[in-house]
């Protein structure tokens, strides 16, 4: 057996569950991506690295039909968003040691304290999210031209969807790094459309991840908005770099 088979055969590996094939790659990466988030809510700096590996594991797992060791839709937008989130995590990770060295704690400890954003910065998220989806449901049409499904032909609907997806997902994991209450509002705009597109494209893991994440999201997003109102009532963050 070569390495490539070996290699395939890691992406294509699945276990039955209530009558649907379950990709062993796909669930063991979602499971890591859920610890991040619940490490990201709890402001700890392992939330990047730990993410970092969620992030290569479900890129082969989008792409895996490109590999040969999967016959589902291939998720361009799913898949080129690992590489984004990799990039922005690294920036997250970086900005959130520097923060905790600043503040005199340890890894254990929150390592920023979050805060609303600026007006400005609020139209940098909004108006990104607008006009990087156009330009990126462009280059995902483009890309399916380049190398078609011969299982599936996508309708109109599934390259806005796949790049609304893309955009808000970078978009919230830069806010996160930031420190911005706003990121979990961002994943909620994600949420409402990851669900159905997860569940129409096969990718069931995914699709109920989302639905689940969606309730953490909004639980995490009270437990941000109230550290908000108390640690910056009792002192004053010191800057990071930038």
């Amino acid at each position: 057996m070569n390495n490539g088979n070996i290699f395939q055969q890691l992406i294509a590996a699945t276990f039955p569950i209530a009558g649907y094939e379950m990709h062993w790659l796909e669930l063991i990466g979602i499971l890591i991506g859920a610890a991040s988030a619940y490490l990201g809510m709890k402001r700890w700096v392992w939330a990047w690295p730990v993410g970092i590996v969620a992030n290569v594991m479900l890129f082969f797992v989008y792409l895996g039909a490109l590999f040969g060791a999967d016959q589902r839709i291939p998720l361009f937008g799913q898949a080129g968003r690992q590489i984004f989130f990799i990039a922005t995590s690294l920036y997250g990770w970086w900005r959130w040691n520097q923060s905790r060295r600043a503040r005199g704690v340890d890894s254990s400890a929150p390592a920023i304290t979050p805060r609303w954003a600026t007006s400005r910065e609020r139209l940098f998220i909004v108006g990104g999210w607008i006009l990087g989806t156009l330009v990126v449901h462009q280059v995902f049409v483009g890309l399916w031209n380049l190398a078609p499904n011969p299982y599936w032909t996508p309708q109109w609907w599934f390259y806005w969807c796949d790049a609304w997806i893309f955009v808000g997902s970078v978009l919230a994991t830069y806010s996160m790094a930031r420190g911005w209450n706003e990121f979990w509002l961002c994943w909620i705009a994600v949420d409402l459309i990851g669900v159905p597109l997860g569940f129409a494209t096969g990718y069931v893991p995914t699709a109920v991840l989302y639905i689940g994440y969606g309730m953490f999201v909004l639980y995490g997003f009270t437990q941000w908005v109230k550290a908000t109102r108390l640690e910056r009532t009792n002192a004053s963050e010191p800057v990071a770099a930038r």
